[in-house]
């Protein structure tokens, strides 16, 4: 089968600074300041044409990283991607700019994807009707709540009509009936063949949307698999996780990133 994503040893470091002095020093000295925090190491999975891919994870394991490494918005440190298509991600304020209205960023949003005038005069009253903003749409979006932004950027993504979906918790604000029509849309691009990839804290909607699972754990790939398996061992985990103390889970953070940092010397 073709692949939509191929992604290879894909690795994000940042640098954290205890203040902006350090941070100055570190562009002007030789001398290396700074912590590097790693949110992804050494990730690698191929994602065939037409895979519903789902994301899981606890908070701080690389999710929303990867999402934006994907999309194109943030480069990795090192690594290969290959994205076969447009990929476009949908996340809360997701590349919306605030002290614009929902028309005018809906305008922006297309014109920089390369549609013309005319183009977007025909996609910009479907736009809106979905985004069920038609009251606000003049509005700047910064006087939008974080349901009324996800709802226009997943507006604006699923009318583009875009080869790959990322979908980056962007279900989890706003009302269930919106969330429900936008699983419907959702649908509606799995019966067509489309690839997507899924982030949710919501293992019932990846049990009903998703095929594969990716579960990231610390930056890290922990496992990757048919969706009820690696979800019946992720909820397991959680279960365990739970029970430990504050000093337990920073040793096994630890623990887990330092075998993966060996592991890839």
């Amino acid at each position: 089968m073709q692949k939509s994503i191929v992604v290879r040893n894909i690795t994000k470091k940042y640098k954290l600074y205890k203040g902006s002095k350090e941070r100055f020093l570190d562009l002007l000295t030789p001398k290396s300041y700074g912590e590097d925090f790693y949110a992804l190491r050494n990730v690698s999975f191929d994602v065939e044409k037409g895979d519903i891919l789902g994301l899981i994870g606890t908070n701080g394991s690389g999710k929303s990283t990867l999402s934006n490494i994907l999309a194109g918005i943030v480069p990795e440190t090192s690594g290969t991607i290959e994205i076969n298509g447009q990929a476009a991600l949908i996340a809360v304020a997701s590349g919306l700019k605030t002290d614009l209205t929902g028309r005018d960023n809906i305008e922006l949003k297309l014109l920089m994807l390369g549609f013309d005038k005319h183009q977007i005069a025909a996609l910009e009253p479907d736009i809106i009707e979905f985004s069920e903003l038609e009251k606000f749409i003049d509005q700047p979006v910064k006087s939008y709540s974080s349901g009324m932004k996800s709802r226009l950027g997943f507006a604006i993504s699923v009318n583009i009509d875009p080869d790959i979906l990322i979908i980056d918790e962007a279900l989890s604000v706003g009302d269930r009936a919106f969330a429900e029509k936008s699983l419907n849309k959702m649908m509606e691009f799995k019966e067509r063949g489309k690839t997507m990839i899924f982030v949710s804290h919501s293992l019932g909607q990846m049990r009903k949307f998703c095929e594969k699972i990716l579960w990231l754990e610390f930056g890290t790939v922990r496992e990757h698999g048919p969706v009820n398996e690696v979800i019946e061992h992720y909820e397991k985990y959680l279960t365990d996780w739970k029970k430990l103390s504050k000093k337990e889970k920073d040793a096994h953070k630890q623990k887990v990133i330092s075998d993966n940092a060996v592991e890839n010397v």
